[in-house]
């Protein structure tokens, strides 16, 4: 166990938490919430790196920690009429095109593929554009100024993680292509 690993935990254990105090609509403490989720998930990657505990199951926890956070989000955001369902279905529509990757990797001998920046910094975006939208939504006088910044932030996280996941495909039929290529 190392700190990074328990700050993921911790994240994990979260997701709930803030599902439930979104869809009672106790807003404030939902923002709250993502942003004591998001400080963990910076802090995760930054002792991880600082103090060289970076592990296997860190690598795991990170990123299902952020698709949680992201999906529980979405739907919270979704059912409360705060976000469109067609950003709902775009952004998650991502992860079940990739979750067919990871049968494949695995008839192939591999795992899932190191995290590339491209779906990192779509991750980043789409993380700060969910608490602006609610930000926008529960407090009407900014919203002038808070809701395109979070549009601005969810349009190029969608774009960001799409072109990630095109980066990610190309690299598991790469990894097809060169294991057929050494059976013939």
């Amino acid at each position: 166990m190392t700190v990074p690993n328990l700050l993921s935990m911790l994240r994990l254990a979260l997701v709930p938490v803030f599902l439930y105090l979104l869809l009672t609509e106790k807003y404030f403490s939902a923002i709250v919430v993502l942003a004591l989720s998001s400080l963990t998930d910076y802090l995760d990657g930054y002792f991880a790196r600082k103090y060289n505990q970076v592990t296997r199951l860190g690598q795991l926890l990170d990123p299902a920690a952020d698709r949680l956070y992201i999906f529980s989000t979405l739907v919270g955001l979704s059912i409360t009429g705060i976000i469109p369902v067609w950003l709902a279905l775009v952004i998650i529509g991502r992860d079940l095109v990739l979750a067919v990757a990871y049968p494949i990797l695995a008839t192939h001998g591999y795992g899932p593929l190191p995290v590339h920046y491209l779906g990192k910094t779509g991750t980043f975006a789409l993380l700060y554009a969910f608490p602006l939208l609610l930000m926008a939504y529960i407090w009407q006088p900014i919203a002038f100024i808070v809701e395109p910044l979070a549009w601005a932030f969810a349009l190029w996280g969608v774009g960001l993680y799409w072109w990630g996941a095109a980066v990610y495909l190309r690299q598991v039929g790469d990894i097809v292509k060169k294991g057929n290529s050494k059976n013939h």
